[in-house]
């Protein structure tokens, strides 16, 4: 039974694993998206989501609750710079996981996690769609003056 293991520990120690996410998540800040295994890719998913939710409120304790886990100023700034207005108004899920096939050397799972308002290839066919909906009914037609009404009704009567 596997009752109350949610991490997936990745065959390594503590230390090593925390290290490894943390490098991991500064190169995702940094370059947008980065190529590694789909198991690393998930364990990064879950360490990487709650640092860029606090980082939408920029003050002095969230800083240094990422700074804790990230342990790179220069990472630390551009999440708060760069990457938190871009995703400001995004309630969560704020990575993509794109699997790739396996490796050459070792037939491992690959994948490629990416920030997702960072991949202009998906955003361009939103950016399309936001278009204001209309209705499918024939909406409000320009209203007739009554007189040609009445011109009509009187010739039929002359009739």
């Amino acid at each position: 039974m596997r009752h109350g293991k949610k991490i997936n520990h990745l065959g390594r120690k503590t230390a090593h694993r925390k290290s490894m996410l943390a490098n991991m998540a500064c190169s995702l800040i940094e370059h947008k998206r980065i190529n590694t295994t789909v198991a690393k890719a998930k364990a990064l998913k879950q360490f990487v989501e709650p640092l860029v939710t606090k980082s939408k409120e920029d003050t002095t304790h969230n800083r240094r609750i990422v700074m804790a886990r990230l342990r790179q100023k220069e990472a630390v700034a551009e999440l708060f710079r760069d990457v938190a207005p871009k995703v400001g108004d995004r309630p969560g899920g704020y990575t993509r996981i794109i699997k790739l096939g396996n490796r050459l050397g070792d037939n491992a799972d690959m994948a490629m996690i990416e920030l997702v308002d960072y991949n202009e290839i998906y955003n361009a066919d939103k950016a399309k769609k936001k278009t204001t909906r209309r209705s499918r009914r024939g909406g409000s037609k320009p209203v007739e003056t009554t007189a040609p009404v009445t011109e009509t009704k009187a010739s039929n009567e002359e009739e």
